[in-house]
């Protein structure tokens, strides 16, 4: 859900999208620390927002880390 968002800030067209691994910190809503297969053999880490249910919002992308390998940790950001 938020692979425009990416795309359009890292200034990229992912011919590949699909999530490795993910860690959640719930906060006021919940934050996902999502590691992204983008390419062959490239990697993205995305912090995403997702609020609370009543709020009714989608998922927004807060930061994000390119350059990122398969093997490279995914830590809090």
């Amino acid at each position: 859900q938020v692979k425009s968002q990416f795309q359009s800030r890292a200034n990229t067209n992912c011919a590949v999208f699909t999530a490795i691994v993910y860690k959640t910190q719930v906060v006021a809503g919940t934050m996902y620390f999502i590691k992204v297969q983008v390419s062959d053999a490239e990697y993205a880490h995305l912090k995403v927002f997702q609020s609370l249910p009543y709020e009714n919002q989608g998922p927004s992308l807060v930061s994000f880390q390119t350059g990122k390998t398969r093997d490279d940790p995914l830590t809090y950001f």
